[in-house]
């Protein structure tokens, strides 16, 4: 399955790609997470609960941040498992300042995906894909605002 997308953040390059850099912030704002923990330098092990169409289901797995270039880019590395499937993907995130506290996210990837996940179907799929993307991009511009309000 194709994942790709972009939006558009009121914030620096820098400011967006170190909350992303950040475990908590990560987990906060990633849907369907309830667990990440740092098993090293840029690994995770990942607990996931996450409803695709009609299928829902626990994952279990790592992330890890690779090829890391401040604060342009990353790729991260997803290996998740679970009773109704396995899901292995690798997403290049690009960061890109397209203005005075503007940058637009983009991301370009491939998810490999078993069992149940991959007989429920491409168009069940690609939406819950969309959605959890849009989730995620709601969730980051809310930390976003919250970080304005409230600077450390």
């Amino acid at each position: 399955m194709q994942l790709k997308g972009s939006h558009r953040f009121p914030a620096s390059a820098h400011t967006i790609f170190n909350m992303l850099m950040d475990a908590d912030t990560l987990a906060k704002i990633t849907p369907g997470v309830s667990t990440l923990e740092a098993t090293g330098e840029d690994t995770y092990k990942a607990i996931a609960n996450v409803k695709l169409g009609p299928v829902s289901g626990s994952f279990s797995g790592d992330l890890e941040v690779a090829d890391k270039v401040a604060p342009q880019s990353f790729l991260l590395k997803i290996k998740q498992n679970s009773k109704i499937g396995n899901v292995s993907a690798n997403v290049q995130i690009g960061l890109q300042e397209v203005g005075p506290e503007e940058t637009e996210l983009s991301f370009d990837g491939k998810a490999n995906l078993s069992g149940l996940l991959a007989r429920t179907g491409q168009r069940v799929l690609s939406g819950v894909a969309n959605t959890l993307t849009k989730q995620f991009f709601q969730a980051l511009e809310d930390e976003l605002s919250q970080t304005r309000q409230h600077p450390a």
